[in-house]
């Protein structure tokens, strides 16, 4: 049997990249950075320009703002000398508003916009909505479905010829086959629809530069196939692709038989333990940064494991590539390729850079793998996957494992049969950006307002940011229903603490409006400010989904003190009344840091302070990847104890979701228990959306679980072909909806049904016990949604401004509730109380059916007045 020798990564464990400011700038940047960057030719005129370099493309208004990502590459490649133009919400019906700006001399940039156009037009329920946060006014309608693909069309038939690019994050989630929610099947890549010429995934700074460039060097756009976070479609036998080495990711987790595969919460030490052997590295805390025995000249013996037979992992290489390294080999001219059982790619031996063919060493017998940076892993066909969920799975499993640019390798899926089949090629993930290059990025000149042209249309999204500030990038909690890992990766990309001083000040002196109050100071996650992995070796190896779940990872660095101190700062400048966070809060990594709970408890909460448990019940947290409600119950404690302390009475509000996979009709009775239990009647509740290529929506469209092996029959340990329960149809996904808004008489008949049927009658009653009452008051059947209705009553002042009134009793707003003659705060969970009244008569039902009440039975509602 051959031996696997792991040595330890030397002091460059990631790949490089090339700094944004390197670069020489474009002629065109004599011109200087425009006031806003022109969407008509009058603009352009007077800017000197004959033309655009660049035309960019976007399904939302046109906000000169560093939230807004049309904005940020638009200044990013003014930046680099180019000239761009905008063409925001165009009339889609036809191409000429496509033309609006002239032919683009070097290339079109198309975004749906910050939201997937899908999400952003229709509900969970797939119902249309009537407005847009991203357009002026609010309404809806002013882009298409499918904007990405229907802009792209439209600017190749505006002017053939230039290459069309495209981003944002609709292209970012759909740069594979992918589950298509609203249409209840597996759709194409984006690229294959909309013919676009590259994709550009993630924060696209990097790879938008790079292009641009390369093109502005006339170099033809089919040529462009080696630059990090993009896509780009391939005939067969495309001479570019020869000299790779390829990897068949059935053969790594096949599907029936299934082969082991990684499991991500396994040490090496644990691998080796199961087959008997032992890991001298781990054992010696070459991987622990307190003990790294390693780096102290301690002697490392290398791992021996079993290598399975059935884990080989085919080589498909040009039949030129092959010969060619037929003479350089001496030994085996075998074509195939070995990965040891566990999967764990960081313990292979990587060729040098001109042998593409994995081999045993001529004098040890050793397995030497390829290099990473010329290997690539080939997904099941789009044909293959479309009609089989089990292949779907196993494709999103193996597309989430190759998510750190430390140790991705490129992906490969073929769409199409016979001699019009096409390669979607999707290179590995873009290098995360440096501090200096996350400072240059928010520090470009902005005019930080609507285009002039919307005059005084409001525009909702960017009145709730308008005063809010991004201080970094990036997400590492894995939460598999969100859309963040995908998008803008596991690896924290944070500024300088000078860079969002600056910002702040900036606000302060040039946006209309200011008042003084910082509306949100955080990103993805308020509290994961300069927060990373300990080691940057054991990070560019790591192959974790998330980095706090099923606990916060020992490597992790769960250090506050760089936020508590900018923080301190940011509130200490002249002409700031107050600081708050407005961002999602990291409750298990907070209750790390008790003193960051106690400044942001004591200066930074304006009364209410949302955070995302998302359930209460072990089984779908477990699908979710989100801690349990003990570290829920911790921070609470800590919140409530320095709220004290500091004079204030100050709220948790928490969010839920309803019909996440994973989630049975029992889990969320219970959740409902405990809501009533805390005293929480919300209005704000969300319901699982399956996005494009989130593990949840693997989950939702397979019915299994790719957190663990895939195979076709489930193992009895159930480690392998974990099937999920899965909350499909109307009804039922109502009725998880229902015991959320368990408060709701509407939502009554509904769970006085469930209820019966699940067996707990006990429920049922007028006690305050209880979860409904026997009773049916006469309603409407209306609800009003989370985006038209806040999570406190109406007419409740929430501002920083109108709360402070209304405890001190002062100005027109105040209108505090007097109890025993003393004026009270107002508290969120204070609702009437309808489980604990009698009904009057009239509202008592013979049956729990959710009819109306029977005729003659009771009196009218007086007039003037809204049934009871």
């Amino acid at each position: 049997m051959p031996e696997l020798t792991v040595t330890l990564p030397g002091p460059a464990p990631g790949p490089a990249a090339k700094p944004l400011s390197s670069y020489k700038p474009f002629w065109a940047k004599r011109y200087g950075p425009a006031p806003f960057l022109p969407t008509t030719r009058a603009e352009m005129d007077a800017l000197g320009w004959d033309s655009c370099d660049i035309v960019i493309v976007s399904g939302d208004a046109y906000v000169d703002h560093p939230s807004f990502g049309m904005a940020v590459i638009g200044r990013m490649l003014e930046n680099q000398g180019f000239r761009v133009g905008i063409i925001a919400q165009p009339d889609w019906l036809s191409a000429e508003p496509f033309k609006a700006l002239g032919k683009p001399n070097l290339f079109w940039g198309v975004t749906a916009g910050n939201m997937d156009s899908m999400i952003n037009r229709y509900t969970a329920d797939r119902k249309l909505r009537s407005d847009d946060a991203y357009t002026p006014g609010g309404n809806g309608g002013q882009r298409p479905d499918r904007a990405a693909t229907v802009y792209s069309q439209r600017c190749r038939e505006a002017f053939p010829g230039v290459p069309v690019v495209l981003g944002g994050i609709e292209g970012s989630l759909r740069r594979i086959a992918h589950y298509d929610y609203w249409s209840d099947k597996v759709r194409r890549s984006v690229l294959m629809d909309s013919k676009a010429d590259l994709l550009l995934y993630g924060n696209a700074e990097r790879a938008i530069i790079e292009v641009a460039h390369r093109l502005a060097e006339r170099e033809g756009i089919e040529q462009i196939t080696d630059v990090r976070g993009t896509a780009f479609i391939r005939r067969r036998n495309d001479p570019t692709a020869q000299g790779w080495f390829e990897l068949d990711s059935t053969e790594v987790d096949r599907p029936g038989r299934i082969d082991q595969h990684i499991n991500p919460y396994m040490g090496m030490a644990q691998a080796a333990a199961e087959q008997g052997q032992s890991c001298a590295l781990e054992d010696a805390g070459a991987f622990d940064p307190v003990k790294d025995a390693v780096g102290k000249g301690v002697q490392v013996q290398p791992i021996r494991l079993d290598i399975r037979a059935s884990v080989k992992d085919k080589v498909m290489v040009s039949a030129q590539a092959a010969s060619a390294a037929q003479t350089q080999t001496t030994g085996s001219a075998d074509g195939h390729a070995h990965a040891h059982a566990h999967g764990d790619e960081a313990d292979e031996l990587e060729a040098p850079a001109a042998d593409t063919r994995s081999r045993p060493d001529a004098r040890t017998g050793k397995i030497v793998m390829p290099p990473r940076e010329r290997t690539v892993i080939r997904l099941p066909a789009y044909e293959a996957l479309k009609d089989d969920p089990v292949l779907y799975a196993h494709a999103n499993r193996v597309l989430h494992l190759e998510t750190n640019p430390g140790n991705a390798r490129a992906l490969v899926q073929r769409h199409g049969e016979g001699p019009g089949a096409r390669d979607v090629w999707i290179n590995p993930p873009p290098i995360p950006l440096t501090t200096p290059e996350m400072d240059l990025v928010f520090d470009l000149p902005y005019a930080r307002a609507p285009h002039p042209s919307y005059g005084d249309a409001v525009i909702p999204a960017w009145d709730m940011i308008r005063f809010s500030i991004n201080i970094m990038r990036g997400c590492f909690g894995g939460c598999t229903f969100c859309s963040i890992t995908e998008h803008e990766g596991r690896i924290i990309q944070s500024r300088s603490e000078a860079s969002v001083l600056r910002e702040i000040e900036t606000i302060r002196d040039k946006v209309k409006g200011f008042t003084g109050v910082i509306s949100d100071l955080g990103g993805p996650t308020a509290n994961m400010y300069r927060i990373g992995c300990k080691s940057p070796v054991i990070e560019a190896a790591c192959r974790k989904p998330s980095c706090v779940y099923p606990d916060i990872c020992p490597n992790l660095n769960t250090d506050h003190a760089p936020l508590i101190r900018m923080y301190r700062r940011a509130r200490a400048l002249p002409g700031i009344k107050k600081i708050l966070i407005g961002s999602g809060l990291r409750y298990d990594l907070a209750v790390r840091s008790p003193e960051y709970i106690k400044e942001l408890v004591t200066h930074h909460v304006g009364g209410y302070l949302k955070i995302a448990p998302e359930h209460t019940e072990q089984g779908p947290l477990s699908k979710m990847m989100k801690p349990g409600m003990g570290a829920y119950d911790r921070f609470k404690e800590l919140f409530e104890k320095y709220s004290a302390e500091a004079g204030k009475k100050q709220y948790l509000i928490p969010y839920f979701i309803a019909a996440h996979p994973g989630t049975t009709d029992e889990d969320m009775m219970n959740l409902a228990i405990w809501l009533k239990r805390n005293g929480f009647k919300a209005d704000q509740v969300q319901t699982f959306y399956p996005s494009p290529m989130a593990t949840a929506t693997a989950m939702y469209h397979s019915g299994m679980n790719p957190l663990k092996g895939i195979s076709r029959t489930a193992s009895a340990d159930g480690r392998k072909g974990e099937r999920v329960d899965i909350v499909k149809g109307e009804k039922r996904r109502r009725l998880h909806k229902a015991f959320l808004r368990y408060h709701d008489p509407n939502n009554w008949p509904l769970l006085r049904e469930a209820l019966m049927a699940m067996g707990r009658r006990d429920l049922i009653g007028n006690g305050p016990n209880h979860l409904i009452p026997t009773y049916q008051p006469v309603t409407d059947g209306t609800y009003e949604s989370a985006r038209r209705k806040n999570s406190t009553q109406a007419g409740t002042k929430t501002s920083v401004v109108t709360v402070g009134r209304v405890q001190r009793n002062e100005g027109p707003d105040a209108s505090p509730t007097r109890r025993g003659g003393k004026v009270t705060e107002h508290d969120p969970r204070d609702l009437p109380k309808v489980s604990a009244r009698r009904p009057r008569p009239g509202q008592m039902l013979t049956q729990h059916t959710g009819l109306p009440p029977r005729a003659g039975t009771g009196s009218k509602p007086r007039s003037g007045k809204k049934p009871r």
